[in-house]
């Protein structure tokens, strides 16, 4: 059985994902009814950020609270998920 990974800043993550998948669905709406460009980026924009700040947050939580044995696979996770921030 897979350990379970829940962590108590999983929901407001999952919050912010949620925000960011309405912003997303906005952009789609913005597209379809010949919205400026502009304000399509702008928006855009505002969703990378909020999914970057989600990714963010999930990985500082998973370094503060599961990579603290200190070995060697730790480190190599950690190498691993700073690849990705």
């Amino acid at each position: 059985m897979p350990e379970d990974h829940t962590h108590a800043s999983h929901p407001a993550i999952a919050t912010r994902l949620k925000r960011a998948e309405g912003h997303l669905r906005r952009v789609i709406s913005m597209i379809e009814e010949g919205r400026p460009c502009v304000d399509l980026a702008t928006q855009l924009h505002a969703v990378e950020r909020a999914v970057a700040e989600a990714k963010r947050a999930l990985i500082h939580d998973h370094i503060d609270h599961c990579l603290t044995g200190g070995g060697a696979h730790d480190l190599a996770e950690i190498k691993a998920l700073t690849k990705l921030l």
